[in-house]
């Protein structure tokens, strides 16, 4: 708590309020956009860069690049986009580590921890290889809008997993994979990325309704919220679930975005050093140069200008579409329930 209260000391002394045109020009100056990958708005990586993908990529076993380029063939087979060759990827490293396996959760088998007993087909048809890939997107391509989700959110409507964000771990290793082992190079840019104006309407609308409630740490409301309990709130107020820390907010929340291109609902983080891993607070960009955020102890929600001081990231984070799934969903696979 002492650190938080002494860096918002810090960032008030700073230079004061300042727009977010000259805070790009700052940070692009200054060398502070380490760390920071563009999206890709057809392939990714969405989260940490392409770096962190072919790193991945290169521990692999020989068995699980195998298994990783059958995805792709057939996906080529069915004439399916790279989208979804890069969820089934994902969900195939996530439940079993890219490998055929015999055993798993109670009666979990195959690449992607299908279950029989769930009706996902035989014991010799899960642990089939080209059985396993086709189910995947048959399963896949039943889900409403998938092209328009963040592939791990496509990849957990699919499994329907205890642990729903734990398939964005491998977006940039399945984007390596889709551009260098699928021969399609990588689209640079977001002007593609899912549209959420709606959703952040919404959460902004909740996020207002909080304005004069006290900061209290570790609070995610109803009554005081902290900076990341209230980002959370607002956003599951528009149906789209995020982590609860800031920092597990910048990497897992959803869509890496540049500063200069921010629209209202994207999360603004500060962070020391402009480090990601060094963030400590995160607020709601509203639009021209505001921010909606709970600031420290002792003060409460409210509404005030952008600023740097040194901290601001150059890269905001846009919450992607992350609802329920529907009742009467196919069953659970790999371990989900």
């Amino acid at each position: 708590m002492r650190k938080l209260v002494v860096a918002f000391i810090v960032l008030a002394g700073f230079a004061g309020m300042i727009g977010l045109g000259a805070l790009t020009m700052l940070i692009s100056s200054s060398g502070g956009n380490q760390g920071w990958s563009n999206c890709s708005a057809n392939l990714g990586p969405w989260g940490n860069g392409a770096g962190r993908g072919e790193q991945d990529a290169g521990s692999l076993k020989p068995e699980s690049v195998g298994l990783a380029k059958r995805i792709i063939e057939v996906g080529k087979q069915r004439g399916l986009p790279p989208r979804a060759w890069q969820i089934a990827i994902q969900a195939g490293k996530t439940e079993s580590n890219l490998a055929n396996l015999t055993h798993g959760d109670r009666d979990s088998l195959g690449i992607f921890q299908m279950r029989p007993s769930m009706g996902w087909g035989t014991v010799a048809q899960v642990t089939d290889v080209d059985y396993q890939i086709n189910k995947f997107y048959d399963v896949l391509l039943a889900v409403p809008g998938w092209e328009e989700l963040r592939p791990g959110t496509a990849a957990q409507r699919v499994e329907r997993s205890a642990f729903p964000l734990r398939y964005h771990r491998w977006e940039p290793m399945a984007a390596h994979l889709v551009s260098v082992e699928g021969n399609v190079p990588g689209i640079s840019g977001c002007e593609d990325l899912p549209g959420s104006s709606v959703l952040a309407g919404q959460a902004l609308s909740y996020a207002k309704a909080q304005l004069g409630k006290p900061y209290v740490w570790g609070a995610a409301g109803p009554a005081s919220f902290d900076c990341s309990g209230l980002t959370q709130q607002a956003w599951k107020a528009a149906g789209v679930e995020i982590p609860k820390y800031s920092q597990t907010q910048y990497f897992q929340g959803g869509v890496h975005v540049p500063l200069a291109q921010a629209q209202p609902g994207d999360l603004v983080f500060w962070g020391y050093g402009r480090d990601p891993n060094g963030i400590h607070h995160v607020g709601l960009y509203l639009g021209d140069d505001q921010l909606l955020h709970a600031p420290q102890p002792g003060e409460s929600v409210e509404v005030t200008k952008l600023w740097d001081g040194g901290q601001l990231l150059p890269t905001v984070v846009r919450p992607a579409a992350d609802t329920p799934a529907p009742p009467g969903a196919v069953p659970a696979a790999g371990g989900a329930r």
